[in-house]
């Protein structure tokens, strides 16, 4: 029984990561489709290609941060996780279903707290590994606006004198490679959250002898969110690529490379960023370059919203979620 049970859980796991890919992958595409780069599904594509290739090479250092860096291992039973996980996915349906580009990664370690101090109360929690997570919700997206503000203003002081059509086409090509180098970014740190949470499975059942990342779980993580991505979320896409700003390919291409450098700088240190976040921060950086009023600042609003409920509305959906499975669990007799 301990054996069904243990993948059950990877499976819902897997689930939340292949909703991961196509809630976020907005946060991949929206500006290579907006910018009309590629077609969305040549897009979809080219991002899921390099959201699993970001499988190599990348470490493990998030997951261990999102799985055994938050919250105190040695209180999780499957049990908390599974709550953490049902939480965190039906914050991601409702999310996508308005459109909101909210962050997949905060709705997974909301969840994830949510279920675990309904079940052991505030103590399991490891506040370092919050502090940090917590001060990038507002760092990650003001560092993807700075540095896509200053990529923007020393790439339009390249091509002050160059007519229009060759500068479209030539970063129409350049924009093939930042979307490229985003996904791979946007891969690495998404997918190591949910290897997080398997690894926590597995180490909590007694699988692992001490926490770590086994690389099948590598893997099976990284075809999960690329396939996400493939079948993508257009709500979202939407509302990133078009309602935010009006990106031309050189504004996506300087929005996609401070974004990727945000998110992989991120991902080497072992911090759980928010791809949604650090994307948006970017394109509104971009935007910025052409005055205030280039942004529409109800639209980015309603998103920063969005961030700031994701954690409690997710903790609370997970915390329902756990009291729920204890319930059904005691009934079934396991």
């Amino acid at each position: 029984m301990l054996l069904y049970s243990l993948v059950f859980i990877i499976l819902i796991a897997l689930v939340f990561d292949f909703l991961n890919g196509f809630h976020d992958a907005a946060n991949s595409i929206a500006t290579v489709v907006s910018t009309r780069v590629l077609t969305p599904l040549q897009a979809v594509i080219w991002a899921a290609f390099f959201n699993f290739v970001a499988a190599f090479g990348f470490g493990t250092a998030v997951a261990k941060t999102v799985g055994a860096g938050m919250i105190d291992v040695t209180q999780v039973t499957r049990t908390v996780i599974l709550g953490g996980l049902l939480g965190a996915i039906a914050w991601n349906i409702i999310t996508w279903y308005f459109g909101l580009p909210t962050s997949s990664s905060h709705a997974l370690i909301g969840g994830y707290a949510g279920a675990a101090v309904t079940r052991s109360g505030w103590s399991v929690i490891i506040p370092s590994g919050w502090s940090k997570t917590l001060s990038f919700i507002v760092l990650s997206p003001l560092m993807g606006m700075a540095l896509a503000l200053i990529l923007a203003f020393a790439a339009y002081a390249l091509v002050r004198n160059k007519m229009p059509s060759r500068v479209d086409s030539r970063f129409r090509r350049l924009q093939l490679i930042s979307a490229a180098v985003y996904s791979l970014g946007h891969g690495t740190n998404d997918a190591q959250k949910t290897m997080g949470i398997i690894a926590g499975v597995l180490f909590s059942a007694g699988y692992l002898s001490q926490f770590e990342v086994p690389f099948w779980v590598v893997l099976i993580c990284h075809a999960a969110i690329a396939m996400g991505t493939l079948f993508g979320g257009w709500r979202i896409v939407k509302t990133m690529g078009q309602k935010i700003v009006k990106l031309r390919p050189i504004g996506g291409f300087c929005a996609e490379t401070a974004g990727a450098v945000t998110i992989l700088g991120a991902a080497y240190w072992g911090i759980p960023v928010s791809t949604t976040h650090t994307i948006t921060g970017s394109i509104v950086g971009v935007g910025s370059l052409h005055g205030l009023p280039a942004v529409k600042w109800g639209v980015a609003g309603r998103i920063v919203w969005a961030w700031i409920l994701t954690i409690p509305a997710s903790a609370f959906m997970a915390a329902v979620s756990y009291l729920l499975v204890v319930q059904l669990v005691a009934r079934a007799g396991f």
